[in-house]
């Protein structure tokens, strides 16, 4: 099915799909959920988006455990999955499919990194600078655990959040890079399976002294 041009699935890629995707080099990656609280908010849709623009988005049922064709792109060690804010889809998908997603580049980290000179890193204005598009965050608070349902301004939202990712990456890829900072971004990134496991088991502020 075809909605906002964006091709949907049920519960999991069909088998060609997982073929292109996995013969890309980069994919970007994106999550709408019940809420924001891990262990209690849900993981309703995952968001797909390879070089060419290809968007998919894969509607995740209630209860859903297994989804074999994507749990094995993300767990691809030849495939990096960009996401903005990392650290939230890697433990939903922990939660929801048990896996442990690699390697990986977070958006949100690299801004910090490299754009120092503003302290506005959310994924709107990071594409509004870096691509040059404004996106519509209207459907962002909205009810996505009706699957069936979803609406075409649902759907939109959800593709414009992966559809210029790979796009931000490199041009933040650029200035970390010019500012000697790519290294410390890569360690970084490395790191956040471990901030996963933390927030997964409700640790808080572990490396803060007080």
């Amino acid at each position: 099915m075809v909605l906002e041009n964006v091709q949907v699935y049920d519960e999991d890629l069909d088998t060609a799909t997982l073929a292109r995707y996995m013969s890309a080099d980069e994919i970007a990656i994106d999550t709408e959920t019940m809420g924001l609280v891990l262990g209690r908010d849900r993981l309703c849709l995952v968001q797909l988006c390879d070089p060419q623009g290809y968007v998919t988005a894969i509607r995740i049922a209630k209860g859903q455990t297994e989804a074999p064709n994507l749990q094995k792109l993300l767990t691809s060690w030849d495939i990096t999955k960009v996401f903005h804010y990392a650290r939230f889809d890697v433990a939903q998908f922990n939660i929801t499919f048990g896996i442990e997603t690699a390697p990986i580049f977070c958006t949100k980290i690299a801004s910090k990194l490299a754009r120092t000179y503003t302290s506005s890193h959310g994924l709107k204005s990071l594409v509004t600078e870096l691509a040059g598009v404004e996106l519509d965050k209207k459907a962002q608070s909205s009810d996505w655990g009706d699957a069936e349902n979803l609406s075409s301004e649902q759907y939109s939202y959800a593709a414009n959040d992966v559809r210029y990712l790979l796009d931000v990456k490199d041009k933040l890829t650029t200035m970390l890079k010019r500012e000697n900072r790519y290294q410390l971004a890569q360690q970084c990134f490395q790191a956040i399976p471990i901030f996963v496991t933390l927030d997964i088991l409700q640790y808080q502020n572990v490396f803060e002294h007080r």
